[in-house]
């Protein structure tokens, strides 16, 4: 086990390893939108029934036969209560806990940033399923991957709210065509055009895994997801999975 002062750390399990796919779990954000509750406790470590949010998540990945590892990247303020989770934390799959070094909500480095930090620091080269520590959803991830090997594009989870103006302001609203693939993105609009929405369940192709590095590389400017999906709307072709049963995102004390 490295040092407490090291960048990430990381606890192995037994479990089967294919390297054909990654994950990623963002969870370095600060949840200012839930204080108290998160002022010294990070979101995806909440207790949701009799387990922390991130385990809900981790479950349902570890689903995925071709998944080999997953990367949970937080930042300095609550890396130690990942590292004392993850000691105690079952998988089948290897757990790495990554620290992106920033100590504040005004320095963080958004969810691109994150995933690119992960890429980097865990020179990952695989298919790559990305899921924000956030999100509480009950699909099969393995039903998305198998969408994913079949449309051998990048996917991003949407989920329908039914009403396009319960997303005004609020979501980022997908617009897709007859074969599901995206062809349209705008991030909290005034004036919905779909009841679709954007959640922060993506699989991204090994080959857009190596076009997103070069892209940030050579500076272009990806602030948040949304913006990610643009760009690959625009240059590189992406498809929606439609997120069946229930999905929350989990950002305010009512939710």
């Amino acid at each position: 086990m490295r040092s407490k002062e090291s960048r990430s750390i990381t606890y192995k399990y037994a479990g089967i390893a294919r390297n054909c796919m990654k994950a990623v779990i963002l969870a370095a954000g600060y949840a200012t939108r839930l204080y108290p509750l998160t002022l010294n406790h990070p979101k995806p470590l909440l207790p949701v029934g009799k387990k922390p949010l991130i385990e809900h998540i981790i479950d349902r990945m570890q689903k995925v036969i071709d998944l080999d590892a997953i990367y949970v990247v937080t930042n300095d303020k609550f890396f130690p209560h990942f590292q004392e989770w993850a000691v105690n934390t079952k998988s089948k799959i290897p757990v790495n806990v990554m620290n992106d070094k920033t100590k504040t909500n005004e320095d963080r480095l958004g969810a691109v940033g994150d995933i690119n930090f992960a890429i980097t620091q865990a020179r990952i080269d695989d298919n790559l399923l990305v899921v924000a520590g956030d999100n509480l959803f009950d699909f099969d991830v393995r039903d998305m991957v198998r969408q994913f090997l079949v449309k051998k594009t990048s996917i991003v989870g949407v989920f329908d709210i039914g009403d396009p103006m319960k997303a005004a302001g609020k979501f980022g609203v997908v617009e897709v065509n007859a074969e599901d693939r995206i062809v349209g993105f705008v991030e909290k609009p005034a004036q919905p055009v779909s009841s679709l929405i954007s959640t922060a369940c993506y699989i991204f192709s090994k080959s857009d895994v190596v076009w997103m590095r070069k892209e940030l590389q050579q500076g272009v400017r990806l602030d948040n997801s949304g913006d990610l999906i643009k760009l690959l709307v625009e240059k590189r072709g992406v498809f929606a999975f439609r997120l069946p049963g229930a999905w929350y995102d989990i950002g305010s004390h009512e939710e």
